[in-house]
């Protein structure tokens, strides 16, 4: 397992955190997954508060783990934006059996309303929060669009960011680096489920990626990235951890190799989709039906160009059920008004490739993870 500096808070990180996402059910596979991720080397574990009984389940363990090995632990939590920010992370330091936390992340600052309650409030309870001595560095989650990432980090209050970015999904590129800038800890949201459901990959992309794993070759895209300081691991088992983690020391630069194999998977993507591939310019927003074009668009060429089906349809299912977590309507709303065609330099035909997103997309979605 390499370690790498989580920016300017100077803690050091294995590549790899332990997310107890998915720590929901039984306590003994918790536990077992808990000390089998500490014991190969994995420093970090991030939980949250609107993560079940996680904190409960990780305090539990925290307080039966020898001193010699709880003491090199790092632990961060999250907290929803909201009223009441102290009075919250009391819960979690109690629930968590901890005094006081390494980190801090606000949980999910992912809309303009929540940039405002920064602004109005946020900042300051996190600033009483750092006075108090209740945690040593503060950062923020997000799954919200570009625009609202850049205005958070330019309030230049955090010391670290987690977000999404990947092999497959690399819009976010301007946010990690204007953390480096800033000299920001930045982990990656979930790289295996949210990369591209990685961990159970389709025929066509297996063969793209040969000799690499699907799940491999994200890895690999990540961990060369000198910016980025650890991956999110969300496993439910100790087995789960084995296959991640033997990409742990794997964090050299691409090698000719795996450039070759990123060229082949854009030219698939060329020779697959032709003239109808959405190249994620993102100038068809904003929607009048407030439809999120570019993501519906970038679900539709990896399906057709990689055989991606079954991510498209997990991720698809989420429209209009997930709110700000994953905005905006279904393609199947479109009235085609026609706003967005003249904005498109692929001069694409939006609302048709919208309708045929929709009726090859929308299966049934997937449970979440937290639902009943």
């Amino acid at each position: 397992m390499d370690y790498r500096r989580f920016g300017k808070t100077g803690l050091v990180l294995s590549v790899f955190s332990l997310g107890t996402m998915r720590g929901l059910g039984d306590f003994r596979a918790f536990r077992a997954t808990v000390e089998a991720a500490i014991a190969l080397g994995v420093n970090h574990i991030e939980t949250a508060q609107a993560y079940g009984n996680s904190e409960v389940y990780l305090g539990k363990i925290l307080r039966d783990l020898p001193a010699s090995v709880g003491d090199r632990l790092i632990l961060t939590t999250k907290l929803l934006p909201g009223p009441d920010l102290q009075a919250r992370l009391a819960q979690s330091l109690q629930r968590l059996q901890r005094d006081r936390l390494h980190c801090l992340a606000i949980h999910g600052l992912n809309t303009p309303d929540h940039l405002h309650w920064l602004h109005t409030s946020g900042l300051a309870q996190l600033a009483a929060i750092k006075a108090a001595g209740l945690v040593r560095f503060i950062g923020f989650s997000t799954h919200g669009p570009l625009d609202v990432i850049l205005a958070t980090l330019a309030t230049q209050a955090f010391d670290f960011i987690n977000l999404h970015y990947y092999t497959f999904f690399q819009r976010n590129e301007p946010a990690v680096q204007q953390a480096q800038a800033q000299d920001l800890g930045v982990l990656i949201i979930s790289p295996a489920d949210k990369g591209g459901q990685l961990h159970q990959p389709p025929p066509q992309l297996v063969q793209l990626c040969a000799p690499f794993s699907p799940l491999g070759l994200n890895y690999r895209f990540l961990l060369s990235d000198p910016r980025i300081t650890t991956l999110s691991l969300g496993a439910a088992t100790p087995e789960e951890l084995i296959a991640p983690l033997e990409w742990g020391d794997r964090t050299h630069p691409l090698t000719a190799q795996e450039t070759q194999i990123f060229n082949r998977l854009a030219g698939a993507l060329l020779e697959n989709l032709g003239t109808t591939q959405c190249h994620q310019c993102y100038a068809c927003l904003p929607c009048p039906e407030a439809i999120n074009i570019p993501e519906l668009l970038r679900l539709r060429n990896l399906a057709l160009g990689y055989g991606m089906t079954g991510f498209g349809q997990y991720r698809y299912g989420m429209a209009e059920k997930a709110g700000h977590w994953f905005p905006g309507k279904r393609g199947d709303r479109c009235t085609d008004c026609g706003d967005c065609l003249p904005r498109c330099p692929s001069q694409l035909p939006i609302p048709d490739l919208l309708r045929q997103t929709h009726d090859h997309l929308a299966g049934s979605p997937r449970r979440r993870l937290w639902e009943d």
